[in-house]
Protein backbone atom coordinates (compact mmCIF):
# COMPACT_ATOMS: atom_id res chain seq x y z
CA UNK A 1 0.00 0.00 0.00
CA UNK A 2 1.39 3.38 -0.97
CA UNK A 3 1.50 6.03 1.71
CA UNK A 4 -0.34 9.21 0.78
CA UNK A 5 1.57 12.29 -0.30
CA UNK A 6 2.47 14.37 2.72
CA UNK A 7 3.77 17.83 3.36
CA UNK A 8 7.40 17.97 4.48
CA UNK A 9 7.52 19.93 7.73
CA UNK A 10 11.28 19.66 8.23
CA UNK A 11 13.74 22.20 6.85
CA UNK A 12 15.84 19.83 4.75
CA UNK A 13 18.27 22.35 3.28
CA UNK A 14 20.93 22.23 6.03
CA UNK A 15 20.65 18.45 6.14
CA UNK A 16 21.02 18.10 2.37
CA UNK A 17 23.98 20.49 2.28
CA UNK A 18 25.70 18.46 4.99
CA UNK A 19 25.05 15.21 3.10
CA UNK A 20 26.41 16.63 -0.15
CA UNK A 21 29.57 17.76 1.61
CA UNK A 22 30.11 14.17 2.79
CA UNK A 23 29.27 12.03 -0.27
CA UNK A 24 28.99 14.56 -3.10
CA UNK A 25 25.90 15.81 -4.90
CA UNK A 26 25.79 12.82 -7.26
CA UNK A 27 25.30 10.45 -4.31
CA UNK A 28 22.40 12.37 -2.76
CA UNK A 29 19.06 11.50 -4.38
CA UNK A 30 16.15 13.94 -4.01
CA UNK A 31 14.08 13.90 -7.21
CA UNK A 32 10.69 12.23 -6.66
CA UNK A 33 10.92 10.06 -9.76
CA UNK A 34 14.30 8.72 -8.61
CA UNK A 35 13.06 8.11 -5.08
CA UNK A 36 10.37 5.79 -6.46
CA UNK A 37 13.06 3.11 -6.84
CA UNK A 38 13.52 3.04 -3.07
CA UNK A 39 9.88 2.99 -1.94
CA UNK A 40 9.95 -0.66 -0.86
CA UNK A 41 12.07 -3.74 -0.46
CA UNK A 42 11.11 -7.25 -1.64
CA UNK A 43 7.80 -6.92 0.22
CA UNK A 44 6.28 -4.80 -2.53
CA UNK A 45 2.81 -4.65 -0.98
CA UNK A 46 4.02 -1.85 1.30
CA UNK A 47 5.47 1.35 -0.11
CA UNK A 48 6.60 4.63 1.39
CA UNK A 49 8.81 7.21 -0.27
CA UNK A 50 11.91 8.38 1.64
CA UNK A 51 12.67 12.09 1.85
CA UNK A 52 16.23 11.59 0.63
CA UNK A 53 18.58 8.76 -0.33
CA UNK A 54 22.33 8.83 0.26
CA UNK A 55 24.93 6.41 -1.10
CA UNK A 56 28.15 6.27 0.94
CA UNK A 57 31.27 4.34 -0.04
CA UNK A 58 33.14 3.96 3.27
CA UNK A 59 32.77 3.58 7.01
CA UNK A 60 33.86 7.19 7.49
CA UNK A 61 31.13 8.45 5.16
CA UNK A 62 28.45 6.34 6.87
CA UNK A 63 29.56 7.66 10.26
CA UNK A 64 29.48 11.26 9.05
CA UNK A 65 26.00 10.80 7.55
CA UNK A 66 24.64 9.23 10.73
CA UNK A 67 26.13 12.05 12.81
CA UNK A 68 24.15 14.51 10.71
CA UNK A 69 21.00 12.45 11.27
CA UNK A 70 21.69 12.43 15.01
CA UNK A 71 22.36 16.18 15.06
CA UNK A 72 19.09 17.01 13.30
CA UNK A 73 17.17 14.07 14.83
CA UNK A 74 16.36 12.68 11.39
CA UNK A 75 15.32 9.01 11.27
CA UNK A 76 17.42 6.82 9.02
CA UNK A 77 16.88 3.40 7.47
CA UNK A 78 19.74 1.27 6.15
CA UNK A 79 19.20 -0.58 2.88
CA UNK A 80 21.33 -3.02 0.92
CA UNK A 81 20.06 -4.67 -2.25
CA UNK A 82 16.42 -4.31 -1.23
CA UNK A 83 15.63 -8.03 -1.47
CA UNK A 84 14.24 -8.40 2.06
CA UNK A 85 10.78 -9.92 2.39
CA UNK A 86 9.56 -8.44 5.67
CA UNK A 87 9.66 -4.69 5.00
CA UNK A 88 12.83 -4.25 7.02
CA UNK A 89 14.14 -1.60 4.60
CA UNK A 90 10.77 0.07 4.12
CA UNK A 91 11.26 3.85 4.48
CA UNK A 92 9.47 5.61 7.31
CA UNK A 93 7.99 9.09 7.02
CA UNK A 94 10.52 11.87 6.34
CA UNK A 95 13.50 9.57 6.66
CA UNK A 96 16.94 9.28 5.14
CA UNK A 97 17.60 6.01 3.35
CA UNK A 98 21.28 5.09 3.70
CA UNK A 99 21.95 2.72 0.81
CA UNK A 100 25.13 0.62 1.05
CA UNK A 101 25.05 -0.64 -2.56
CA UNK A 102 28.28 1.22 -3.43
CA UNK A 103 30.14 -0.36 -0.51
CA UNK A 104 30.97 -3.50 -2.46
CA UNK A 105 34.64 -4.20 -1.82
CA UNK A 106 36.08 -7.47 -0.54
CA UNK A 107 38.64 -5.88 1.78
CA UNK A 108 40.71 -8.90 2.84
CA UNK A 109 40.90 -12.62 2.12
CA UNK A 110 42.77 -14.73 4.70
CA UNK A 111 42.55 -18.32 3.53
CA UNK A 112 45.05 -19.62 6.10
CA UNK A 113 42.68 -18.56 8.87
CA UNK A 114 39.53 -19.21 6.83
CA UNK A 115 38.07 -15.72 6.97
CA UNK A 116 37.24 -12.81 4.71
CA UNK A 117 36.41 -9.16 5.40
CA UNK A 118 33.79 -7.50 3.21
CA UNK A 119 31.81 -4.29 2.97
CA UNK A 120 28.02 -4.60 3.40
CA UNK A 121 27.19 -4.09 -0.28
CA UNK A 122 29.09 -7.20 -1.35
CA UNK A 123 26.69 -9.71 -2.93
CA UNK A 124 26.37 -12.99 -1.06
CA UNK A 125 27.47 -15.16 -3.99
CA UNK A 126 30.56 -13.02 -4.63
CA UNK A 127 32.15 -14.33 -1.43
CA UNK A 128 32.09 -17.93 -2.58
CA UNK A 129 33.21 -16.92 -6.08
CA UNK A 130 36.22 -15.15 -4.59
CA UNK A 131 37.45 -18.21 -2.67
CA UNK A 132 36.04 -21.26 -4.47
CA UNK A 133 39.20 -21.66 -6.58
CA UNK A 134 41.15 -22.20 -3.37
CA UNK A 135 38.71 -24.83 -2.11
CA UNK A 136 36.51 -22.74 0.21
CA UNK A 137 32.94 -21.45 0.25
CA UNK A 138 30.64 -19.19 2.27
CA UNK A 139 27.88 -21.39 3.65
CA UNK A 140 24.76 -19.18 4.17
CA UNK A 141 23.02 -19.20 0.78
CA UNK A 142 19.58 -17.57 0.59
CA UNK A 143 17.64 -18.25 -2.58
CA UNK A 144 18.37 -14.64 -3.56
CA UNK A 145 22.11 -15.11 -3.09
CA UNK A 146 22.96 -13.84 -6.58
CA UNK A 147 21.49 -10.42 -5.71
CA UNK A 148 21.18 -10.08 -1.91
CA UNK A 149 23.94 -8.31 -0.01
CA UNK A 150 25.92 -9.40 3.03
CA UNK A 151 24.82 -6.32 4.98
CA UNK A 152 21.18 -7.28 4.55
CA UNK A 153 21.98 -10.90 5.43
CA UNK A 154 23.54 -9.68 8.69
CA UNK A 155 20.58 -7.40 9.47
CA UNK A 156 18.02 -10.19 9.02
CA UNK A 157 20.20 -13.16 10.07
CA UNK A 158 19.47 -14.84 6.75
CA UNK A 159 19.58 -18.59 6.28
CA UNK A 160 19.38 -20.59 3.07
CA UNK A 161 19.15 -24.14 1.81
CA UNK A 162 22.35 -25.21 3.57
CA UNK A 163 21.54 -23.80 7.01
CA UNK A 164 20.44 -27.21 8.32
CA UNK A 165 24.04 -28.42 8.62
CA UNK A 166 26.06 -25.22 8.45
CA UNK A 167 23.87 -22.74 10.31
CA UNK A 168 22.54 -19.27 9.48
CA UNK A 169 24.40 -15.98 9.11
CA UNK A 170 25.11 -15.49 12.83
CA UNK A 171 27.10 -18.74 12.83
CA UNK A 172 29.46 -17.32 10.21
CA UNK A 173 30.05 -13.75 11.39
CA UNK A 174 33.23 -13.37 13.44
CA UNK A 175 33.33 -9.61 13.82
CA UNK A 176 31.74 -6.33 12.77
CA UNK A 177 32.71 -2.72 12.36
CA UNK A 178 29.61 -0.76 13.30
CA UNK A 179 28.37 2.79 13.03
CA UNK A 180 26.10 3.39 16.02
CA UNK A 181 23.04 5.69 15.84
CA UNK A 182 25.07 8.62 17.21
CA UNK A 183 27.72 8.21 14.51
CA UNK A 184 30.34 6.53 16.72
CA UNK A 185 32.43 3.77 15.10
CA UNK A 186 32.99 0.62 17.15
CA UNK A 187 34.40 -2.86 16.56
CA UNK A 188 32.66 -5.90 18.03
CA UNK A 189 33.73 -9.51 17.87
CA UNK A 190 37.07 -10.15 16.24
CA UNK A 191 38.96 -12.54 14.01
CA UNK A 192 38.50 -15.67 16.11
CA UNK A 193 35.27 -17.58 16.82
CA UNK A 194 35.16 -17.02 20.58
CA UNK A 195 35.77 -13.62 22.16
CA UNK A 196 35.53 -12.69 25.85
CA UNK A 197 32.89 -10.33 27.16
CA UNK A 198 29.35 -9.75 25.97
CA UNK A 199 28.44 -11.27 22.62
CA UNK A 200 27.69 -7.97 20.91
CA UNK A 201 28.23 -9.56 17.51
CA UNK A 202 25.44 -12.02 18.20
CA UNK A 203 23.27 -9.20 19.50
CA UNK A 204 23.73 -7.13 16.36
CA UNK A 205 23.19 -9.91 13.81
CA UNK A 206 19.45 -10.05 13.24
CA UNK A 207 18.76 -6.66 14.87
CA UNK A 208 17.30 -5.42 11.56
CA UNK A 209 19.05 -2.06 11.47
CA UNK A 210 17.65 -0.92 14.81
CA UNK A 211 21.05 -0.79 16.56
CA UNK A 212 23.18 0.78 13.82
CA UNK A 213 24.82 -0.05 10.49
CA UNK A 214 27.50 -2.70 9.82
CA UNK A 215 30.15 -1.28 7.50
CA UNK A 216 32.77 -4.05 7.61
CA UNK A 217 31.95 -7.70 8.21
CA UNK A 218 34.40 -10.49 9.01
CA UNK A 219 33.02 -13.80 7.77
CA UNK A 220 34.03 -17.38 8.43
CA UNK A 221 34.84 -19.51 5.40
CA UNK A 222 34.24 -23.25 5.17
CA UNK A 223 36.38 -25.82 3.40
CA UNK A 224 34.73 -27.30 0.31
CA UNK A 225 33.78 -30.94 1.07
CA UNK A 226 35.50 -33.76 -0.74
CA UNK A 227 32.25 -35.18 -2.08
CA UNK A 228 28.66 -33.99 -2.56
CA UNK A 229 25.56 -36.05 -3.37
CA UNK A 230 22.16 -34.59 -4.21
CA UNK A 231 19.10 -36.84 -4.18
CA UNK A 232 15.64 -36.01 -5.51
CA UNK A 233 12.83 -38.17 -4.15
CA UNK A 234 9.24 -37.82 -5.36
CA UNK A 235 6.21 -38.78 -3.31
CA UNK A 236 2.49 -39.28 -3.85
CA UNK A 237 1.67 -37.34 -0.66
CA UNK A 238 3.15 -34.45 1.26
CA UNK A 239 2.66 -36.43 4.47
CA UNK A 240 4.94 -39.21 3.20
CA UNK A 241 7.62 -36.71 2.28
CA UNK A 242 7.34 -35.16 5.74
CA UNK A 243 7.70 -38.56 7.38
CA UNK A 244 10.86 -39.17 5.35
CA UNK A 245 12.31 -35.90 6.63
CA UNK A 246 11.76 -36.94 10.26
CA UNK A 247 13.21 -40.39 9.66
CA UNK A 248 16.34 -39.04 7.98
CA UNK A 249 17.11 -36.82 10.96
CA UNK A 250 16.19 -39.59 13.40
CA UNK A 251 18.74 -41.83 11.67
CA UNK A 252 21.47 -39.44 12.80
CA UNK A 253 22.09 -37.99 9.34
CA UNK A 254 22.49 -34.22 9.08
CA UNK A 255 22.23 -33.31 5.39
CA UNK A 256 23.84 -30.18 4.03
CA UNK A 257 20.35 -29.19 2.91
CA UNK A 258 16.89 -30.77 2.80
CA UNK A 259 14.13 -28.96 0.91
CA UNK A 260 10.52 -29.82 0.11
CA UNK A 261 8.22 -28.50 -2.63
CA UNK A 262 4.56 -29.31 -3.18
CA UNK A 263 2.85 -30.01 -6.52
CA UNK A 264 1.87 -26.40 -7.18
CA UNK A 265 5.47 -25.26 -6.67
CA UNK A 266 6.84 -28.10 -8.79
CA UNK A 267 4.73 -27.17 -11.79
CA UNK A 268 5.43 -23.45 -11.42
CA UNK A 269 9.16 -24.15 -11.45
CA UNK A 270 8.99 -26.48 -14.43
CA UNK A 271 6.94 -23.92 -16.36
CA UNK A 272 9.62 -21.27 -15.80
CA UNK A 273 12.96 -23.04 -15.36
CA UNK A 274 12.27 -26.33 -17.18
CA UNK A 275 14.73 -28.37 -15.12
CA UNK A 276 13.15 -31.60 -16.43
CA UNK A 277 14.10 -33.04 -13.04
CA UNK A 278 10.89 -32.50 -11.11
CA UNK A 279 8.03 -34.94 -11.85
CA UNK A 280 4.95 -32.82 -12.55
CA UNK A 281 2.56 -35.41 -11.13
CA UNK A 282 4.34 -35.73 -7.78
CA UNK A 283 2.46 -34.50 -4.71
CA UNK A 284 5.79 -33.43 -3.26
CA UNK A 285 9.49 -33.73 -3.91
CA UNK A 286 12.31 -33.84 -1.42
CA UNK A 287 15.75 -32.48 -2.34
CA UNK A 288 18.48 -33.79 -0.05
CA UNK A 289 22.16 -32.91 -0.23
CA UNK A 290 24.81 -34.81 1.75
CA UNK A 291 28.47 -33.92 1.78
CA UNK A 292 31.75 -34.76 3.48
CA UNK A 293 34.33 -37.45 2.76
CA UNK A 294 33.64 -39.63 -0.28
CA UNK A 295 32.70 -42.66 1.82
CA UNK A 296 30.54 -40.53 4.13
CA UNK A 297 28.57 -39.01 1.27
CA UNK A 298 28.11 -42.41 -0.36
CA UNK A 299 26.95 -44.21 2.79
CA UNK A 300 24.60 -41.40 3.86
CA UNK A 301 23.24 -41.09 0.32
CA UNK A 302 22.43 -44.80 0.20
CA UNK A 303 20.77 -44.65 3.63
CA UNK A 304 18.64 -41.66 2.62
CA UNK A 305 17.53 -43.49 -0.52
CA UNK A 306 16.41 -46.42 1.64
CA UNK A 307 14.52 -44.18 4.05
CA UNK A 308 12.70 -42.38 1.24
CA UNK A 309 11.69 -45.65 -0.42
CA UNK A 310 10.50 -47.03 2.93
CA UNK A 311 8.26 -43.96 3.25
CA UNK A 312 6.64 -44.51 -0.12
CA UNK A 313 8.84 -42.56 -2.55
CA UNK A 314 8.08 -43.55 -6.14
CA UNK A 315 11.69 -42.96 -7.15
CA UNK A 316 14.93 -41.46 -5.90
CA UNK A 317 17.19 -39.80 -8.44
CA UNK A 318 20.85 -39.06 -7.67
CA UNK A 319 22.69 -36.26 -9.49
CA UNK A 320 25.48 -37.86 -11.50
CA UNK A 321 27.62 -34.74 -11.91
CA UNK A 322 28.02 -31.13 -10.76
CA UNK A 323 25.92 -29.81 -13.64
CA UNK A 324 22.93 -31.97 -12.76
CA UNK A 325 23.34 -31.07 -9.09
CA UNK A 326 23.17 -27.37 -9.93
CA UNK A 327 20.11 -27.94 -12.11
CA UNK A 328 18.28 -29.64 -9.26
CA UNK A 329 19.03 -26.74 -6.93
CA UNK A 330 18.30 -24.14 -9.60
CA UNK A 331 14.65 -25.16 -9.62
CA UNK A 332 14.33 -24.82 -5.84
CA UNK A 333 16.04 -21.44 -5.78
CA UNK A 334 13.79 -20.15 -8.56
CA UNK A 335 10.59 -21.22 -6.80
CA UNK A 336 9.59 -17.81 -5.45
CA UNK A 337 10.12 -16.09 -8.79
CA UNK A 338 8.26 -18.87 -10.60
CA UNK A 339 5.11 -18.10 -8.62
CA UNK A 340 4.70 -15.04 -10.80
CA UNK A 341 3.28 -17.39 -13.44
CA UNK A 342 0.61 -18.65 -11.05
CA UNK A 343 -0.95 -15.35 -9.94
CA UNK A 344 -0.42 -11.59 -10.30
CA UNK A 345 0.83 -11.37 -6.70
CA UNK A 346 1.92 -13.58 -3.84
CA UNK A 347 2.40 -13.02 -0.12
CA UNK A 348 5.10 -15.17 1.48
CA UNK A 349 5.43 -16.01 5.14
CA UNK A 350 8.35 -17.41 7.08
CA UNK A 351 7.30 -19.46 10.09
CA UNK A 352 9.21 -22.22 11.84
CA UNK A 353 7.77 -25.40 13.34
CA UNK A 354 9.13 -28.58 14.94
CA UNK A 355 9.71 -31.21 12.25
CA UNK A 356 7.40 -33.61 14.09
CA UNK A 357 4.49 -31.20 13.51
CA UNK A 358 5.03 -30.93 9.76
CA UNK A 359 2.16 -33.17 8.66
CA UNK A 360 -0.33 -31.50 11.01
CA UNK A 361 0.71 -27.93 10.12
CA UNK A 362 0.58 -28.52 6.36
CA UNK A 363 -2.95 -29.92 6.72
CA UNK A 364 -3.95 -26.88 8.77
CA UNK A 365 -2.44 -24.48 6.22
CA UNK A 366 -4.45 -26.17 3.48
CA UNK A 367 -7.61 -25.84 5.58
CA UNK A 368 -6.87 -22.15 6.24
CA UNK A 369 -6.37 -21.55 2.53
CA UNK A 370 -9.76 -23.11 1.81
CA UNK A 371 -11.40 -21.10 4.60
CA UNK A 372 -10.07 -17.79 3.26
CA UNK A 373 -10.49 -18.80 -0.39
CA UNK A 374 -6.84 -18.58 -1.52
CA UNK A 375 -4.38 -21.10 -2.90
CA UNK A 376 -1.25 -21.63 -0.80
CA UNK A 377 1.89 -23.12 -2.33
CA UNK A 378 4.48 -24.61 0.00
CA UNK A 379 8.24 -24.39 -0.50
CA UNK A 380 10.36 -24.80 2.58
CA UNK A 381 13.52 -25.81 4.39
CA UNK A 382 12.15 -29.15 5.53
CA UNK A 383 15.18 -30.15 7.59
CA UNK A 384 14.85 -27.33 10.11
CA UNK A 385 11.09 -26.80 9.79
CA UNK A 386 11.32 -23.34 8.19
CA UNK A 387 8.10 -22.99 6.19
CA UNK A 388 7.58 -20.56 3.31
CA UNK A 389 3.87 -20.70 2.46
CA UNK A 390 3.17 -18.56 -0.62
CA UNK A 391 -0.38 -17.20 -0.70
CA UNK A 392 -1.44 -16.46 -4.30
CA UNK A 393 -3.73 -13.47 -4.88
CA UNK A 394 -4.46 -10.44 -7.05
CA UNK A 395 -3.64 -7.13 -5.40
CA UNK A 396 -5.91 -5.33 -7.88
CA UNK A 397 -8.93 -6.89 -6.18
CA UNK A 398 -10.17 -4.51 -3.44
CA UNK A 399 -9.60 -5.96 0.02
CA UNK A 400 -7.54 -8.91 -1.21
CA UNK A 401 -4.31 -7.82 0.47
CA UNK A 402 -6.00 -7.32 3.82
CA UNK A 403 -7.56 -10.79 3.64
CA UNK A 404 -4.28 -12.37 2.61
CA UNK A 405 -2.50 -10.63 5.48
CA UNK A 406 -5.05 -12.08 7.87
CA UNK A 407 -4.47 -15.54 6.43
CA UNK A 408 -0.71 -15.09 6.79
CA UNK A 409 -1.20 -14.03 10.38
CA UNK A 410 -3.23 -17.15 11.13
CA UNK A 411 -0.39 -19.26 9.72
CA UNK A 412 2.11 -17.51 12.00
CA UNK A 413 -0.15 -18.05 15.02
CA UNK A 414 -0.37 -21.72 14.07
CA UNK A 415 3.43 -21.97 14.01
CA UNK A 416 3.67 -20.49 17.51
CA UNK A 417 0.85 -22.74 18.74
CA UNK A 418 2.80 -25.89 17.85
CA UNK A 419 5.99 -24.65 19.50
CA UNK A 420 7.60 -22.75 16.62
CA UNK A 421 8.50 -19.19 15.66
CA UNK A 422 7.10 -16.35 13.53
CA UNK A 423 10.37 -16.04 11.58
CA UNK A 424 13.20 -18.28 10.53
CA UNK A 425 15.23 -16.04 8.22
CA UNK A 426 13.19 -13.20 6.71
CA UNK A 427 13.07 -11.13 9.89
CA UNK A 428 10.18 -9.25 11.49
CA UNK A 429 10.47 -5.84 9.85
CA UNK A 430 7.21 -3.99 9.32
CA UNK A 431 5.33 -7.10 8.22
CA UNK A 432 5.29 -9.25 11.37
CA UNK A 433 5.82 -6.78 14.21
CA UNK A 434 2.17 -7.05 15.29
CA UNK A 435 2.63 -10.78 15.92
CA UNK A 436 5.56 -10.42 18.32
CA UNK A 437 3.15 -10.54 21.33
CA UNK A 438 2.04 -13.98 20.11
CA UNK A 439 5.54 -15.25 20.85
CA UNK A 440 6.91 -12.94 23.56
CA UNK A 441 5.52 -11.71 26.87
CA UNK A 442 5.29 -7.99 27.67
CA UNK A 443 8.35 -8.41 29.89
CA UNK A 444 10.27 -10.01 27.02
CA UNK A 445 9.44 -7.13 24.71
CA UNK A 446 10.20 -4.55 27.39
CA UNK A 447 13.66 -6.07 27.88
CA UNK A 448 14.35 -5.94 24.15
CA UNK A 449 13.31 -2.30 24.07
CA UNK A 450 15.74 -1.43 26.87
CA UNK A 451 18.55 -2.94 24.80
CA UNK A 452 17.46 -0.96 21.77
CA UNK A 453 17.21 2.22 23.84
CA UNK A 454 20.79 1.73 25.10
CA UNK A 455 22.07 1.83 21.51
CA UNK A 456 19.61 4.38 20.14
CA UNK A 457 18.16 6.74 22.78
CA UNK A 458 16.91 9.13 20.07
CA UNK A 459 15.02 6.33 18.31
CA UNK A 460 16.29 7.29 14.86
CA UNK A 461 17.67 3.92 13.65
CA UNK A 462 14.98 2.18 11.58
CA UNK A 463 12.15 3.27 13.88
CA UNK A 464 8.83 1.45 13.78
CA UNK A 465 10.36 -1.90 12.82
CA UNK A 466 10.62 -5.18 14.69
CA UNK A 467 8.35 -4.23 17.62
CA UNK A 468 4.59 -3.64 17.79
CA UNK A 469 3.37 -0.09 18.27
CA UNK A 470 0.05 1.35 19.45
CA UNK A 471 -0.38 3.13 16.12
CA UNK A 472 0.20 0.07 13.94
CA UNK A 473 -0.96 -2.80 16.12
CA UNK A 474 -3.69 -1.42 18.35
CA UNK A 475 -4.33 -2.43 21.93
CA UNK A 476 -2.05 -5.47 21.86
CA UNK A 477 1.00 -3.26 21.58
CA UNK A 478 0.17 -0.75 24.30
CA UNK A 479 1.41 -3.02 27.05
CA UNK A 480 4.89 -3.02 25.56
CA UNK A 481 5.08 0.78 25.47
CA UNK A 482 4.36 1.34 29.18
CA UNK A 483 8.02 1.37 30.32
CA UNK A 484 8.57 4.33 28.01
CA UNK A 485 5.53 6.47 28.81
CA UNK A 486 6.36 10.05 28.10
CA UNK A 487 9.20 9.05 25.78
CA UNK A 488 8.60 8.35 22.08
CA UNK A 489 10.16 4.90 21.82
CA UNK A 490 8.65 3.66 18.60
Amino acid sequence: MLAPEREMTRDWQPVIHAFEAIVGKSNVVRRKEELLVYECDGLTSYRNRPAVVVLPRSTAEVAALVKVCSQFQVPFVARGSGTGLSGGALPVDDCVLIVTALMKQILDVDLENQRVVVQPGVINNWVTQAVSGAGFFYAPDPSSQIICSIGGNVAENSGGVHCLKYGVTTNHVLGLKLVLPDGAIVDVGGTVPEMPGYDLTGLFVGSEGTLGIATEITLRLVKTPEAIRVLLADFTSVEAAGAAVSDIISAGIIPGGMEMMDNMSINAVEDVVATNCYPRDAAAILLVEVDGLEVEAEVNGDRIREICMQNGARSVRVAVDAEERLTMWKGRKAAFAAMGRMAPDYYVQDGVIPRTKLEYVLQEIEALGQKFGYQVANVFHAGDGNLHPLILYDNAVPGALETVEELGGEILKLCVKVGGSISGEHGIGADKRCYMPEMFTPTDLETMQWVRHAFDPQNIANPGKLFPTPRTCGEAAKVTSKPFEGVERF
